[in-house]
């Protein structure tokens, strides 16, 4: 899987493509407790809007976008600063291949250049498993060091069925006594 994959920036012009990706896990599953799709617009919104401060990326093969990951704000106030949320889609056919790992690391490298010390995932989470969610992202999270730290019970909505959230975290780095100030993802090339 790793040979020819290409991590890069996500850009405005990859809106349709990662609409592509995100639409089924909208459409039949209880991954994201979205209900509708979004237009192209509002995902391009989208799209721009977390590339002011927090990395997008995609992975890519002979110009096909496979999977992408991005962080964003955990909490809005100052002093999570140093806390981003994670997020990770990949296309239906690219599951377990170690695409996810890959985007991830990328994410993870990119997030101790901006100077952030923690990643948090919200992830839907389910005690019987069914046709619409499973508890893979939870594995998946924990086999890349991730460590679950809270359950919000059947506070999601979707299908006809109430499911879980819950939150995990990685701790990138030591917290030192004055943190370094955090790096906009664009001006990490800089």
């Amino acid at each position: 899987m790793k040979e020819n994959i290409k991590i890069r920036a996500a850009t405005v012009d990859d809106a349709a493509q990662l609409l592509a990706i995100y639409t089924p896990y909208v459409e039949k599953t209880a991954i994201t407790f979205e209900y509708d799709v979004p237009s192209l617009a509002e995902f391009a919104q989208r799209i721009e809007r977390t590339l002011q401060k927090y990395p997008y990326i995609v992975a890519e093969k002979n110009n096909h976008i496979l999977g992408y990951a991005y962080s964003g704000t955990f909490i809005n106030r100052a002093a999570y600063n140093w806390s981003a949320e994670v997020t990770i889609y990949l296309r239906e056919d690219q599951r377990q291949k170690g695409l996810g790992r890959k985007l991830y690391e990328a994410l993870e490298n990119i997030s101790r250049a901006q100077n952030i010390l923690n990643l948090n995932a919200c992830i839907a989470y389910t005690n019987a498993e069914d046709e619409y969610l499973t508890n893979n992202s939870v594995q998946f999270h924990h086999h890349l060091g991730y460590r679950m730290v809270g359950v919000f019970h059947q506070c999601g909505y979707k299908f006809g069925k109430w499911y879980d959230m819950v939150w995990m975290e990685k701790l990138l780095d030591a917290h030192p006594i004055k943190p370094s100030p955090i790096i906009a993802f664009p001006d990490l090339n800089r």
